[in-house]
């Protein structure tokens, strides 16, 4: 299963392999208490373009579009993602506010159009 979660809130036996998917850590979390496999910095946006879209719900279709051709390029940052999927859960984390709309649900999208038979939450 491929699930997202907000990196601030607990881990759970649920969450598989956890992985943060921000290039910036999260403020206020302690590296033991987030519980993670690794930190993918480089599967995050670049700093350009996160500092383009600045979480602009009328930016989201065009942030998903530059964000996707960013990974296409570097398939070396998300492909431990693939492989992680391959054998059991894994939860992305991310410290965006906005639940809907942030690079971890994007990436999600993403990875679910490279692993057909992922389960989704």
């Amino acid at each position: 299963m491929l699930q997202i979660k907000r990196a601030y809130e607990p881990a759970e036996s649920s969450d598989g392999q956890r992985f943060l998917v921000d290039r910036l850590w999260p403020r206020g979390v302690k590296k033991e208490t987030l519980a993670i496999k690794e930190w993918l910095k480089d599967a995050a946006p670049s700093t350009d373009l996160r500092n383009w879209y600045h979480h602009q719900p009328d930016l989201w279709d065009e942030f998903r579009q530059r964000y996707f051709k960013e990974l296409e390029a570097n398939p070396a940052s998300w492909q431990p993602l693939l492989e992680a999927a391959h054998k059991g859960n894994v939860t992305l984390l991310y410290s965006a506010r906005h639940a809907e709309q942030n690079n971890a649900v994007a990436l999600q999208e993403f990875l679910i159009k490279k692993l057909p038979s992922a389960r989704v939450r």
